[in-house]
């Protein structure tokens, strides 16, 4: 800690990276440990994240993240969108195809930010906001190879570093996707999605580099 920080603010903000981290929650005892405070810290932290309504206590006592980051949680797609689109636009440009950043959304991708080519005659009309499962489409099937660990592919679909679908989600369009890596607190992809029979040998790779330019601009 320096003499510009908070110390209060970050104990806050430990407690809720500490409840984030687990599905059960945690007792004040044992918020108490990981922090190195007393309970009564604890308990006033707890408390005062409770008015903001960033932690709840079940009956049980055990403290858990409360629906409040919810509402912090939307505003993070603005500043992501924004920090993709450079990548995106010069993607779509290059493969002539509607580029897209789609992130998790429980169990769905979303796409939060789609760029469509300027000199195309024809493109895939993808707007922000389409969700789909992610089993489906290459932009959700992307995103879980990330959470898998490195394997050989079953199928010629999925290429090591990109996935590939067709049809899955329209007739007769085609997607390219690549998953964001080494981000923290966002699980997503970088793709494109056009009209044709087979997608071209260079797109694989050419989102795969996508992706890594919006990974970094995210860090």
């Amino acid at each position: 800690m320096t003499a510009e920080t908070s110390q209060t603010l970050d104990r806050g903000l430990r407690v809720l990276k500490l409840l984030a981290d687990t599905d059960h929650g945690l007792t004040v005892t044992e918020l108490s440990h990981k922090l190195g405070v007393n309970r009564t810290v604890v308990y006033r932290l707890l408390a005062t994240l409770e008015q903001h309504a960033l932690v709840r206590r079940d009956l049980g006592g055990r403290a858990r993240v409360g629906l409040g980051v919810l509402g912090l949680g939307r505003q993070v797609h603005p500043l992501v969108r924004e920090a993709a689109m450079p990548a995106l636009r010069a993607l779509a440009e290059d493969i002539g195809a509607t580029a897209h950043l789609t992130l998790v959304d429980g169990a769905e991708a979303l796409a939060v930010a789609v760029v469509e080519p300027t000199w195309t005659d024809y493109h895939v009309a993808y707007r922000a906001g389409f969700r789909h499962p992610l089993e489906r489409g290459a932009a959700g099937k992307a995103i879980l190879s990330a959470r898998r660990p490195p394997q050989p592919p079953e199928d010629d679909e999925e290429t090591p570093g990109y996935t590939l679908t067709h049809g899955e989600l329209e007739a007769g369009a085609c997607g390219a996707a690549a998953p964001l890596l080494g981000v923290t607190g966002v699980e997503g992809s970088v793709g494109v999605v056009m009209l044709a029979d087979v997608v071209p040998e260079r797109v694989g790779e050419r989102v795969m580099h996508a992706a890594r330019e919006v990974a970094e601009a995210l860090r």
